[in-house]
């Protein structure tokens, strides 16, 4: 319990200070409204069990310690943020309300976030370096140990990117009273989201 009740502190500092997750959170609230953000933030959360999974059975840590691999997974999920961010600007004039008039399908969301979520090597990293330290092989079988503690991150991360969400959807709603207000927004949602896909693309593979 006192390893458990440690982690739960160190996950809470980690998850509070707005990095990646929060970053597309925002963006994807800002352009697509409260629903679009809350189906990025399902979608990221699903996209962290199979980072979780294979952290469990050492594979996240093969990852973490290849320079190519990290890089390569990094690239791949920088240039899907970009794409995200392009998208949102293209269509930043197809939206006139706090939500948009035709809302995309929640599977395409959810996948949208999923994929944004599994290859964030940030998380990957805090799991295969984190986590393990954590860990008491006098307790049992450590793959169990990391699971746990890797759930615990998610839920703690779950809630803190929802709150991010309902803020940003919230703020939305004051600049949807105006077109121009709404459309500048959907195209600042699109430009946080490139900013964010070139900053993990030119960011230390250690970063």
């Amino acid at each position: 319990m006192s390893h458990l009740a440690a982690f739960a502190v160190t996950a809470l500092i980690i998850i509070v200070i707005p990095g990646p997750s929060v970053l597309f959170v925002v963006g994807r609230s800002l352009s697509l409204g409260r629903r679009g953000g809350l189906m990025s933030v399902l979608g990221n959360t699903l996209g962290m069990l199979p980072q979780i999974a294979a952290v469990s059975l050492g594979v996240g840590a093969v990852v973490a310690e290849s320079v190519l691999l990290f890089q390569l997974l990094k690239l791949a999920g920088a240039g899907y943020l970009v794409y995200l961010g392009v998208q949102a600007i293209r269509h930043r004039n197809d939206v006139t309300t706090a939500e948009p008039t035709a809302p995309q399908p929640t599977g395409r969301l959810i996948r949208q976030g999923f994929l944004v979520g599994v290859t964030n090597p940030k998380s990957i990293v805090l799991f295969a370096a984190v986590l393990p330290q954590f860990t008491d092989h006098a307790v049992g079988s450590v793959p169990l140990q990391i699971a746990v503690l890797g759930l615990m991150v998610v839920a703690i991360g779950t809630v803190n990117d929802t709150l991010w969400a309902v803020a940003a959807a919230t703020a939305r709603q004051w600049f949807a009273r105006s077109k121009e207000r709404i459309s500048r927004l959907g195209a600042a949602g699109g430009v946080m989201m490139i900013g964010l896909g070139a900053t993990l693309a030119f960011t230390g593979a250690k970063e």
